[in-house]
C-alpha cells in the first residue's frame, strides 16, 4: 500500500510547510498533501512543496469545488502539474452545507447534481478538450489552453453514498476521513466498483499514552462527530467520537491498523500524524516508505 503524508499547513508559516515537505521527502513518503481548510491555498502551495521535495508526488485533500468554476480549477490544476513537474492528485469535494452557505453564500441545494455537472465539465478540461456542461447548477463552455501539461488524477473526498458512486463513475477514486475497515470495506469499496482508488486518511499516534492521545484527538477534532456527513461515516465503524477512529498504539498495534485498513481495500494510506511533537516524530518513521 502506498504511503503519503499530510503535510500540516494550519497556522503554520510557509518555511514550516517547506521543512516539514523537506523532511517527509527524507523519510521516503510517495506523496505529500496539502488541505484547503481556510488558510493557505492548496493547489498555489504545490510548486513550494515540490521545490522542496524533488521527485515527490503531490495532492490536494481537498479543494472545494463550490468556490472555483471548473475552468478556473483545471486551469489551476494543469498550471501546478506543470510547474511541479510530478503527477498531482487533484483531491477535490463539497465541503458541507453550513460552509458552502455561510461563508461562500451560494446554494448547498442536491449538491449531487451540482458535482455531477462538475465532473462532466473538469474532465474534459483537464484532458485539454472543451467543456460544453449547461446544467442546473453550472454552466461551462470553454477550454483552457495549456500546452504539455499532463491532466491530473482526480480524487473526490467523499463521506456520502452518492458522491462515492459518482466517483466511481467519474473520477479516479476517493479520499476518505475518519473511515475505519468496517466502512472501507463493506460501504466504499463496493459503492466505487473494482480499479478505483481509495485513499485512506487517518490521524495517526504511535505512542505509549493511549488515553492522552484519544483525549487531545477528541479537544482537536471532536466537534466533526456534530457534522452530521461526518457522523454518517463514524456511525458506519460503530464510533461514537472522533478519537474512536484514529490509528493509535504502539508500533506492533498500529501497523496491525493499517493492514486491516489495507486488507479492507484501502489503496494508500494518508497518514495525519497527531500528539506531541515526540510521537509524531515516531509516527512519520515508522510509517515511511
Amino acid at each position: 500500500m502506498r504511503t503519503g503524508i499530510l503535510i500540516d499547513e494550519l497556522g503554520v508559516g510557509f518555511d514550516a510547510m517547506t521543512t516539514q515537505a523537506r523532511e517527509a521527502a527524507k523519510l521516503g513518503y510517495s506523496t505529500l498533501w496539502i488541505a484547503q481548510r481556510g488558510g493557505w491555498d492548496a493547489l498555489t502551495a504545490l510548486p513550494a512543496l515540490a521545490a522542496a521535495a524533488p521527485g515527490v508526488e503531490l495532492g490536494t485533500c481537498v479543494v472545494p469545488t463550490y468556490s472555483r468554476h471548473p475552468i478556473t480549477m483545471a486551469a489551476q490544476a494543469l498550471t501546478a502539474q506543470a510547474a511541479t513537474g510530478v503527477p498531482v492528485h487533484l483531491g477535490l469535494g463539497l465541503s458541507h452545507k453550513f460552509i458552502v452557505e455561510n461563508e461562500f453564500g451560494y446554494s448547498y441545494d442536491r449538491p449531487i447534481r451540482h458535482l455531477r455537472e462538475y465532473l462532466q465539465a473538469l474532465q474534459p478540461l483537464l484532458r485539454g478538450e472543451k467543456a460544453d456542461v449547461h446544467g442546473e447548477s453550472l454552466t461551462a463552455a470553454g477550454a483552457v489552453n495549456a500546452p504539455g501539461a499532463q491532466p491530473p488524477s482526480v480524487l473526490i473526498g467523499s463521506v456520502s453514498p452518492q458522491s462515492t458512486r459518482l466517483a466511481g463513475e467519474l473520477a479516479d477514486g476517493v479520499i476518505t476521513t475518519w473511515a475505519g475497515p468496517r466502512a472501507i470495506g463493506e460501504f466504499v469499496v463496493p459503492a466505487l466498483g473494482a480499479g478505483s482508488r481509495v485513499v485512506s486518511g487517518q490521524l495517526i499516534c504511535v505512542t505509549s499514552e493511549v488515553d492522552e492521545s484519544r483525549k487531545w484527538v477528541e479537544e482537536t477534532y471532536g466537534g466533526a462527530a456534530n457534522i452530521p456527513a461526518y457522523r454518517a461515516i463514524l456511525d458506519r465503524d460503530g464510533h461514537r467520537r472522533v478519537s474512536d477512529s484514529m490509528l493509535v498504539g504502539d508500533e506492533e498495534t498500529v501497523l496491525r491498523q493499517v493492514k486491516s485498513l489495507e486488507d479492507a481495500g484501502a489503496t494508500e494510506l494518508l497518514v495525519i500524524p497527531v500528539g506531541s511533537p515526540e510521537e509524531q516524530a515516531r509516527t512519520r518513521e515508522l510509517l515511511a516508505a
